[in-house]
């Protein structure tokens, strides 16, 4: 009590100096980053950003497109670091497959789950150049000796064949994660389904659908300012 009766006028003296209602400065509330917001839509196409965001992108998109790869190191930065993180826009890819190291690119991609696919799709458009030209030379030298085979193992085949499975690894995906990718007709069936849709609406990948009105013309520069007038921020 002694000690309480020293200190208390002290303490009375500093709460009249500083006000007795003084309250600890606030801290800032950190905006969410939207670009990890990754789900599965039925379709089978992945929806990548803020489900309320005010403009809907579709992406038909192809890993063996070399315009694709070429919009995918434009667009990166301003489109998911910028417009998704920041909740704005919404991409929904959708795959337009049009050759088997397509296919085997996307079941490997897809494999990785909602958090890991924006990555491994990231991974692959990146190193394109390289497993491209290696898959296609090493499917034209072995492509006749695998028709005996079922498609999913072909594409197995094709998958190492071109380094993709190399480059998944490289990825932390493991031995035992790959051979899974290409186990069960599912997926396969399911990105067939969703090709074979696309190609009946598009003429050409990579092709954007802004709000449900198609637009954008193939590049970045052509699409941001469409993005912006549907109320990209």
């Amino acid at each position: 009590m002694r000690v309480f009766a020293i200190f208390a006028p002290l303490a009375i003296g500093a709460l009249v100096a500083g006000g007795a209602t003084a309250q600890q400065p606030k801290k800032a509330v950190a905006a969410r980053d939207w670009s990890t917001h990754v789900v599965q839509a039925p379709s089978g196409a992945y929806l990548i950003g803020n489900p309320a965001a005010k403009v809907r992108l579709v992406e038909y998109l192809s890993y063996t497109c070399g315009h694709c790869a070429e919009f995918m190191a434009e667009s990166k930065a301003p489109l998911k670091d910028g417009y998704v993180r920041r909740g704005a826009v919404r991409i929904e890819v959708r795959h337009a497959v049009r050759d088997p190291l397509d296919m085997a690119a996307a079941l490997l991609a897809r494999c990785a789950g909602p958090r890991g696919f924006v990555g491994a799709t990231d991974a692959i458009f990146a190193e394109q150049r390289n497993w491209a030209r290696r898959g296609g030379a090493w499917w034209q030298a072995n492509a006749p000796a695998l028709q005996s085979e079922t498609r999913l193992m072909q594409l197995k085949a094709a998958a190492e064949g071109s380094g993709l499975s190399t480059l998944m690894r490289g990825r932390g995906m493991s031995d035992a994660a790959i051979n899974q990718c290409f186990a069960t007709p599912t997926d396969l069936n399911r990105l067939t389904a969703m090709a074979d849709a696309a190609w009946k609406s598009i003429k050409g990948t990579p092709t954007f659908v802004i709000n449900g009105k198609t637009g954008g013309d193939g590049h970045w520069d052509t699409l941001e300012p469409e993005l912006r007038a549907a109320g990209a921020r």
